[in-house]
């Protein structure tokens, strides 16, 4: 039995997917089995991976069914103690495996570890800047809402879970089309720390036209209400779920979804927003769209890697 299940979802990602493949091939640390889970692709990905030759690969064919079910049915499938999650056009570093077995037996008590991501934008590639102060250590114990105020230390392409995470805490929400992974962050960080390496070991490949920054799923993404007891308990929740709100009460306006606007700002607490939060969230939405514009630019000349944030 490996080790590591490594689970790849894959919609239409020709393009990348050998590139991914070939990551995990190459790591230093050998022992896992590679889920390839094809949701559905039109394009030419499955012969992609015809190309590839090793019986760690286990390729499964479903019918379009999003992100979230393509990952479900492959944890499903997963044989290994230890779970970890890969985007087709994401790819790993060759110690990031190595790094995470060394960290599971430095730290057999957890259950959750991840570590430091860079972006590949158009421009140039940036280290993801997180809300925790860097120390000494390379590798910290964090909650996971304080140490994710700028960027998620919990990223689909950079993190491992024991496989009774899921028991535990559940699968991917698959009504949930955009954001469904931080629902799920959310609800693991509500059970366990985050055993966080700065060491980066993955690069997330920047698409600004990618389906978490598409207006038309505004009414899709998710509303936090199933955390609403558990926010009036947990100041740290309620402040990164504040500042998620303002992300999506941004979004919501710039589409001109005045209804979504008014929810999202109204169940802020204008405490947790720095006063430039507060003053966008009164601009209109032409300024608005300004301002991401000028961000999204940022972003991808590799000066910011947040647009939301």
């Amino acid at each position: 039995m490996a080790f590591f299940s490594v689970i790849i979802p894959l919609y239409n990602k020709e393009n990348f997917i050998e590139s991914t493949i070939k990551s995990v091939l190459a790591q230093s640390f050998q022992d896992f089995e590679i889920i390839i889970v094809n949701d559905g692709s039109t394009d030419k990905s499955e012969e992609r991976i015809k190309n590839f030759n090793d019986n760690r690969i286990v390729y499964f064919s479903k019918e379009n069914g999003g992100a979230s079910s393509a990952r479900n049915y492959g944890i499903a499938k997963a044989k290994g103690d230890f779970i970890t999650f890969l985007d087709a056009d994401d790819y790993w570093y060759p110690d990031f495996l190595k790094t995470m077995f060394i960290n599971s037996k430095a730290f057999p008590e957890q259950k959750v570890f991840s570590a430091s991501i860079e972006f590949e934008t158009s421009k140039k590639t940036i280290t993801a800047q997180y809300s925790i102060s860097k120390t000494n250590e390379k590798i910290e114990i964090v909650n996971y809402f304080k140490a994710s105020l700028k960027e998620t230390v919990l990223c689909t392409s950079c993190a491992v879970f024991h496989k009774t995470v899921f028991e535990k805490a559940g699968n991917f929400d698959t009504k949930i089309k955009s954001g469904q992974d931080t629902d799920l962050w959310i609800r693991i960080g509500l059970v366990y720390p985050i055993v966080f390496s700065w060491k980066i070991l993955a690069r997330y490949v920047y698409d600004s036209a990618s389906l978490s920054k598409n207006s038309n799923f505004i009414y899709e993404k998710m509303y936090f209400s199933k955390f609403t007891s558990a926010e009036k308990e947990n100041p740290d929740l309620k402040k990164f779920l504040d500042l998620n709100r303002f992300s999506l009460a941004v979004k919501s306006k710039i589409a001109g979804k005045k209804e979504l606007f008014k929810k999202y700002s109204s169940e802020i607490d204008s405490r947790n927003l720095s006063l430039k939060k507060k003053i966008i969230l009164h601009l209109p939405a032409s300024a608005m769209r300004i301002l991401i514009s000028f961000k999204t630019f940022l972003a991808n000349t590799g000066i910011s890697s947040t647009v939301f944030k």
